[in-house]
């Protein structure tokens, strides 16, 4: 190994030496190895083959593995919140919520609006915490507190690159909190954007956030999609996740929502809509043809009772559609079964759902996210990130290429996950995690939410 292939560790002094993972059951984008290994440097992988020969090779290397390791690609979450962490048990004064607006107005939009400047980083460690361990090493987050807007991005971004994970982040502009806190918004998506400009990270990129159109005036709309575009940045956005999304648009500006996007020139390539569970045909055709990204959340969008996007027509109409959990859940694994079955229940054919989840699960959300990061990730491939999860499974039943997304949807989960890599740092070993002291972060986070739950209760500001 040549000192170029020595990976520096946030923070240290020194180099480190190559990382070898394995031996174990590797699965490249095309084949299944046996008695192989994961040869790691410079955060890349640079080889995989059989582990005898990679150990030979690289005989200074650190090693990971486990007695039954299955060692895949780091799992991928497509749209989250990592600013709901510190809800998880929280009572909900009044009334239970009968419709996904009042949700939203009861529960969430309560929630952001007394979050405070201190709660941001906590909120944002719990939930990486949590993605670390269910073997996530990328996501997509979506950011609110509009009384204590400023900063927040780079409050996410210090608890990102602490954690090691990999991270796209925005903030989320709207008008529900009156025209200066969707300025603050936009002003809060440029900020980091500019600042990651001037002192780039190797975990962190920014997008451009906009809620709902049904919270979205023309003119913040308009602005957002120019401040983006001058940026450079590819949007972030909730898309007819509620037909009460729709019925707004239709009423208020006669299109629909994403005839309305398309009008903007907010549709494109660099472009993630989230949930679309309201979308008709025309709108999945301008989704395609504008190469417009879409995040499937089915966990999220069966509690909030707003259905489930037409995965189906989506698919067949060559949309690339990846799998978030929407911050519902930070387990992306058990997303995969729930996205299988909901396809299969609502159809009530046994036949659907399958290939259609497995699409989105193995390769779409690869692809989403690797023109997001602008890198090849979800693969294990000689010159890839080196994300990577180590499972130790005593599988049962014969373990192929063929039958992976079986075993993923009855037998592998995250209580198999014992080693997690992300961009060659090793995040967790021997299931504990070693760049954040969790113990102190959880006492921290109780002692936040405690007083954050008071502030739910009592209201926001004035």
């Amino acid at each position: 190994m040549s000192a170029a292939d020595r990976t520096r560790v946030p923070g240290s002094a020194r180099a480190e030496p190559p990382l070898l993972v394995g031996p174990g059951t590797v699965f490249t984008p095309h084949r299944r190895l046996e008695h192989a290994g994961v040869l790691v440097a410079g955060g890349r992988i640079r080889a995989l083959g059989p582990y005898s020969d990679l150990r030979r090779r690289a005989r200074a290397a650190r090693t990971l593995g486990a007695e039954h390791a299955v060692i895949l690609p780091g799992l991928i979450n497509a749209h989250t919140h990592l600013y709901s962490a510190l809800a998880r048990g929280m009572p909900v004064p009044g009334e239970p919520a009968a419709n996904f607006v009042q949700i939203l107005e009861r529960l969430w939009w309560r929630l952001d609006k007394v979050l405070e400047r201190d709660d941001h980083e906590t909120s944002a460690l719990v939930g990486l915490i949590d993605c670390v361990r269910c073997g996530v090493t990328t996501i997509v987050d979506h950011h609110a507190s509009p009384y204590a807007c400023v900063g927040s991005l780079a409050a996410l971004r210090r608890a990102v690159e602490r954690v090691g994970v990999r991270a796209a982040l925005c903030y989320e502009v709207s008008d529900r909190d009156g025209a200066a806190a969707a300025r603050a918004g936009i002003e809060e998506n440029l900020r980091l954007a500019r600042a990651l400009r001037r002192h780039p990270s190797d975990r962190v990129v920014a997008m451009f956030g906009i809620h709902a159109l049904f919270t979205v005036s023309d003119r913040t709309l308009g602005e957002c999609v120019e401040a983006a575009r001058a940026e450079g940045l590819g949007l972030h956005l909730h898309v007819a996740e509620d037909g009460a999304d729709q019925r707004y648009n239709v009423r208020r500006h006669g299109l629909r929502v994403v005839e309305r996007l398309h009008r903007f020139g907010a549709l494109g390539p660099r472009t993630l809509a989230a949930h679309c569970v309201h979308v008709d045909r025309r709108e999945i055709g301008l989704l395609a043809r504008t190469d417009t990204l879409v995040a499937h959340n089915p966990e999220s969008n069966m509690g909030n009772a707003v259905g489930f996007a037409p995965v189906f027509d989506l698919l067949d109409r060559g949309v690339t559609v990846g799998l978030g959990t929407d911050g519902y859940t930070a387990d992306v694994l058990r997303e995969m079964k729930v996205a299988s079955l909901i396809q299969r229940h609502a159809a009530a054919d046994p036949r659907r759902g399958w290939a259609e989840a497995r699409a989105i699960a193995l390769d779409g959300t690869a692809r989403l996210a690797s023109r997001i990061f602008g890198a090849r990730l979800g693969v294990l491939a000689p010159g890839a990130p080196a994300d990577l999860v180590v499972f130790d499974y005593p599988s049962p039943t014969p373990l192929r290429a063929a039958n992976l997304f079986g075993h993923l949807q009855f037998g592998l989960d995250a209580r198999h996950i014992v080693h997690v890599v992300a961009g060659g740092r090793v995040l967790m070993r021997h299931r504990r995690l070693q760049t954040v002291d969790e113990g102190a972060v959880m006492e921290r986070a109780r002692e936040h939410a405690a007083r954050l739950w008071q502030r739910v209760r009592r209201g926001p500001p004035r």
